[in-house]
């Protein structure tokens, strides 16, 4: 096989592809990405076999021969990046090595076949969705963060999707907060509810493909796997095997604190005062009071941060622990000035959404012990 390719033309769907590749392999095919060429069609794909991610490039500079080789995915998009702009890329193979040769530089890979490469098993489509690319990118975005992260209870390590009528909603959970959020469909989904759990590398990755805001992606659901297409990208993932908590059991009911802030001033107290909690637990006590929230951090140094930010408020005090980053990561994906907190008691979880109409999202943080 030989071809040459422009860099700008490689370089963004070849680093795409990448992401599939995990850095620490247990076999090494899974290290390499696979190079095929096709009249003057360059596909590139990668795998760990949970997550695939194929390019379709076309038409490339020049096709000379067709074939279909793997080569080390790291070192081959580190060549490609550290080359100038604007240059050509060659491609060829050579007793079983491949050349990489742009202008004076030269660069022989060591290779694997192609045919022994693996391929995420896919199962037929049950039903499909098309969405915006921006609107669905904020949905993952305004819940992702919310993900857990090895948990042994496999599938909160991931993110619930699940479609209804004419709603696509994603739901995460690491057990100490939830995050709920939806989009509206143009197409209604026939059928009853439909559950999928998708894992965490595959929203991260799927995530990386929705540059395009003005663009669509086509999702397809099949018993095991989900595909998404888009242009010259797709993605096909595994789905986690499992049973997602109820989270609407989760929901905070009756409560009768109603707290409205600025969302930037509370954001920005509670950060200063995250530099000066303690390192393992970011725990902050949150005093709530006529017109007014206290927020207090010390940590095993015996430093402490005072900080008070002005909020409408009217009732009872009350003083709660909450983890400062979950408040953060929450204000932060929040699209509105304001910010709703619902509060009932010491001992509950706190429900916050947007300040303004928008209901398309909500968050619930659990309190902790200080």
């Amino acid at each position: 096989m030989k071809f040459t390719v422009s860099r700008e033309q490689l370089l963004r769907p070849l680093t795409l592809v990448a992401g599939a590749v995990e850095r620490r392999q247990t076999m090494p095919i899974l290290a390499n990405l696979l190079v095929r060429v096709s009249g003057d069609v360059l596909y590139i794909t990668g795998t760990d076999l949970e997550v695939e991610l194929s390019a379709t490039i076309t038409p490339i500079a020049k096709a000379e021969s067709d074939g279909d080789i793997t080569v080390p995915a790291r070192k081959f998009v580190d060549i490609c990046k550290s080359l100038p702009d604007g240059c050509d890329i060659g491609f060829e193979l050579d007793g079983g090595k491949a050349i990489v040769k742009s202008g004076r530089s030269r660069y022989t890979l060591a290779t694997l076949p192609a045919t022994d490469f693996p391929s995420v098993q896919r199962d037929d489509s049950g039903f499909s969705v098309t969405v915006n690319q921006g609107d669905f990118a904020r949905l993952l975005s305004r819940t992702g963060f919310s993900m857990a992260q090895q948990d042994v209870r496999y599938y909160l390590n991931g993110m619930l999707w699940e479609l209804s009528d004419r709603t696509f909603k994603s739901v995460a959970t690491d057990g100490h907060r939830l995050a709920i959020a939806h989009i509206d469909l143009a197409d209604t989904v026939e059928g009853e509810k439909q559950q999928f759990i998708i894992p965490r590398k595959g929203v991260v990755e799927l995530t990386r493909l929705l540059a395009d805001e003005s663009a669509n992606i086509t999702v397809e659901f099949g018993a095991n796997h989900i595909r998404a297409t888009t242009d010259g990208m797709v993605f096909v993932s595994k789905l986690v095997d499992g049973k997602f908590p109820d989270y609407e059991r989760v929901l905070p009911k009756g409560g009768n604190k109603l707290v409205v802030a600025k969302k930037e001033d509370l954001k920005a107290a509670l950060s200063r005062s995250a530099i000066l909690s303690n390192e393992k637990f970011r725990g902050i006590r949150f005093t709530l009071s006529d017109g007014l929230v206290g927020i207090q951090a010390n940590n095993p140094e015996q430093e402490e941060a005072h900080e008070e930010v002005s909020v409408n408020y009217q009732g009872d005090t009350v003083e709660m622990g909450f983890n400062v980053s979950y408040l953060i990561e929450v204000l932060g994906v929040l699209g509105s000035d304001e910010v709703n907190i619902t509060l009932s008691d010491s001992a509950s979880s706190a429900l916050i959404q947007d300040g303004n109409a928008d209901n398309n999202a909500l968050y619930v943080v659990m309190p902790m012990r200080l």
